[in-house]
């Protein structure tokens, strides 16, 4: 009879390793053919309502497709993941509830806690997904589909700039009235000078241009360089001078925030920080966002578990529609406190994480009550 324990210790161990497995085929299997099924209706949708743009502006068939299709998928698929992970759990968790798969997973030695473990697996695995899908290739195919729509469906972007104004490095103040971007040429530009909120020079010109390389030429100018209380006048037709930026960078909206890689992302927000300008709400609340929402994979299959682990009266439709209800709030917040953030409500972190920490709060008692 000793013999036979450890023969019976080695069978426990496999069982429970095919039972993790299981569940991750399981659980990613549901998520993926939840992504196959919900992305090509609105794909449908969508191309039922853009039709009539299509046609009208005789667009081929080859840049629907790879312009706007092929990366409306990532795009949308990575929006909606917490909806497709929550009901991707709650569906199968349901399932194996109800075909007491669960009671005969405890009957062979796996507890709660433990069949919390290949769920985390295939969570992690969702999460490094979404990390490596909306930091760096969404921002490069979502480019192609907004160029896309800017050209054929709804014209969003600016030929023109106005009351410009920024920090281009520490004491350095440009002012532009206004900027065309198609001839790189502004007009009425101040330039000025501070050495510790003290004022030491000041270049006013009718008219700033953009030549290559921060290169910019100032025509009919004026400057003006205080040293205590003197002032030194100059005056000219024509000035050179260097300037850390690029027309580009005046034409940047929050749309573009998309368009950025992570890395590119942050960088961006530290360059506008020293230049003091106002957009850098919506850049930060989708640089937060972008861990935030992967994130948001642990704690929707938390939930998921927790509230359709065991069978219950109404059985899975119940627990579906009770998903769908509770995802649904889980987007409708994290869009309400994005605009919180914008409108300078809250910060931009906590518009990004308070979603979470919100489902979080829900998912904790009823995890340990559940366990119990």
């Amino acid at each position: 009879m000793e013999s036979l324990r450890p023969a019976r210790r080695h069978d426990s161990f496999v069982n429970v390793k095919r039972l993790d497995y299981y569940i991750i085929k399981k659980f990613l299997g549901t998520f993926f053919f939840s992504i196959v099924l919900i992305l090509s209706i609105a794909i449908v949708f969508d191309l039922t309502e853009k039709m009539d743009d299509f046609f009208e502006n005789q667009v081929p068939l080859k840049e629907i497709i790879l312009e706007y299709y092929l990366p409306f998928i990532p795009y949308y698929m990575n929006m909606f993941s917490s909806l497709f992970i929550f009901i991707s759990v709650i569906y199968f968790t349901s399932k194996l509830a109800g075909n007491s798969e669960i009671i005969a997973m405890h009957a062979a030695g796996m507890s709660y806690h433990r069949l919390m473990v290949p769920y985390a697996l295939s969570a992690t695995l969702l999460f490094v997904l979404g990390i490596f899908l909306g930091g760096w290739v969404i921002p490069k195919s979502s480019k192609h589909m907004l160029q896309f729509t800017d050209k054929y469906i709804e014209h969003f972007t600016s030929e023109s700039a106005r009351n410009v104004q920024m920090e281009l490095e520490p004491g350095t103040i440009l002012y532009i009235e206004s900027f065309q971007k198609r001839s790189k040429i502004g007009y009425r530009c101040s330039i000025e000078h501070f050495d510790d909120k003290t004022l030491v020079s000041r270049i006013t010109a009718d008219r700033i241009y953009y030549d290559s390389l921060e290169l910019w030429h100032l025509d009919n100018y004026t400057e003006r360089t205080f040293t205590g209380m003197h002032e030194t006048l100059e005056r000219g037709g024509r000035k050179d001078i260097t300037l850390p930026i690029i027309p580009d960078e005046m034409f940047i909206t929050a749309q573009h925030a998309k368009q950025m890689t992570t890395p590119e992302l942050h960088h961006y927000m530290d360059r506008q920080r020293q230049r003091g300008s106002g957009n850098v709400k919506a850049f930060e609340v989708e640089y937060h966002k972008r861990w935030a929402m992967p994130l948001g994979a642990f704690i929707m299959t938390l939930l998921g578990v927790t509230m359709s682990s065991r069978r219950v009266r109404g059985g899975m439709g119940k627990n579906l529609g009770i998903g769908i209800v509770l995802t649904a709030l889980y987007i409708l917040f994290s869009t309400v406190s994005t605009t919180f953030s914008v409108n300078n409500v809250m910060s931009p972190f906590m518009a990004a994480w308070l979603p979470n920490l919100v489902f979080l709060a829900l998912s904790i008692p009823l995890y340990i009550r559940a366990s119990k």
